[in-house]
């Protein structure tokens, strides 16, 4: 395993933000990684686990303790079997699979991180979620110290949640199963209405899997969602906030909060979202609360191509992104009436609270 000391964090995020580290160690093996979590557990060290970074938010204070990179490599393929290791670029396996006929992540296609932080968010996009392909995940428990196997059924996935991010604390992803679908060269159907209008389709076709790839990920790069080191747009997590999911009285609500500000012909973007819950777009309700493209005067700001993306313009700290997001979120409470939810971990900060206490 790789060992450094007070080293910088930033660069191992996609925002380029947040402080150093005490100590920073790389484990490119199951056993490193399962080294590693047991000596931080067994010396009561402070964790933080980074893979991609692309779902990190760290303090400009850094991290008081060891941060683990997981890089972890293993694609293989059994018929429509896959296993990946944790630390497997998660787009680069996306287009193996792509490579290989088999469809079931093709409309994931250009997501930054890695394949072991899909199933801790239930990853989605395009209308396709992990969940739907994930048969199994192989991690370590740290309350048993075992290597445990759980099943798809046992990870309580629901949208962009799941068992491992409700108890952050207790599993760490080594590996992740999946069953994938030999549709003869063909995608999935396709659920989102977006993406089969750009193929000329209707929703529930199927197209070739290259195709549909190519076109999430065009679509994507016209948002500012795919990785470009040069395109300031993308130096940000992606989806800053995810969609609220409303009971019937709460979209209700809601509906009359939009009526009373965009007038009484103006809807809501409404999808079920099972059990009498609507999911309305976090997207709209920034846009339509007044932050729109390329909101903001200092190093942080919207993107100037969605306004779900908060970027880092250069220069930027991650104070500097909390005080936009605060704003953002006190305005389409204002607006509205809904609290908009962080999408990303936070390390060291809170988005209400600003810095966290020491622990």
């Amino acid at each position: 395993m790789q060992e450094l000391h007070d080293a910088p964090l930033a660069p191992l995020t996609t925002f380029r933000l947040g402080g150093p580290a005490t100590r920073l160690v790389t484990a490119t093996t199951d056993a490193e990684v399962v080294a590693a979590l047991r000596e931080a557990d067994d010396t009561g060290t402070p964790l933080l686990l980074i893979g991609g970074g692309s779902n990190l938010v760290i303090g400009d204070k850094g991290f008081e303790g060891t941060a683990l990179v997981i890089a972890t490599k293993g694609f293989a393929l059994d018929g429509t079997r896959l296993e990946l290791a944790a630390g497997e670029v998660w787009t680069d396996a996306v287009a193996r699979t792509v490579e290989a006929g088999l469809a079931g992540v093709e409309c994931l296609a250009g997501i930054p991180g890695s394949a072991g932080a899909t199933p801790i968010q239930n990853v989605g996009a395009y209308g396709q979620e992990v969940s739907s392909t994930i048969t199994e995940v192989i991690a370590y428990d740290r309350r048993t110290r075992m290597t445990v196997t759980i099943p798809n059924a046992d990870c309580a996935f629901s949208y962009r949640h799941s068992r491992f991010k409700a108890d952050p604390e207790r599993f760490v992803v080594l590996r992740v199963r999946f069953e994938l679908e030999d549709a003869d060269g063909l995608s999935g159907p396709l659920k989102y209405a977006e993406t089969a209008r750009t193929l000329g389709v209707d929703p529930g076709e199927r197209v070739a899997l290259d195709a549909a790839r190519d076109t999430v990920l065009k679509l994507r790069a016209g948002k500012g969602m795919v990785l470009d080191p040069e395109d300031h747009d993308t130096w940000s997590a992606g989806s800053f906030f995810t969609n609220p999911i409303l009971t019937e009285a709460e979209f209700a609500a809601f509906r009359a909060r939009v009526s009373e500000r965009l007038g009484p012909d103006a809807e809501p973007p409404a999808y079920p979202a099972g059990e009498g819950r609507t999911k309305t777009s976090a997207a709209w309700l920034i846009d339509k609360a007044g932050f729109t493209k390329g909101y903001g005067t200092g190093p942080a700001r919207i993107s100037t191509k969605h306004t779900l993306a908060l970027t880092n313009r250069g220069g930027a700290t991650t104070e500097d992104l909390l005080a936009l997001a605060r704003e953002v979120v006190a305005g389409v409470r204002d607006a509205f009436g809904i609290t908009l939810v962080n999408e990303p971990v936070t390390v060291g900060v809170s988005l209400s609270e600003g810095p966290e206490p020491p622990q």
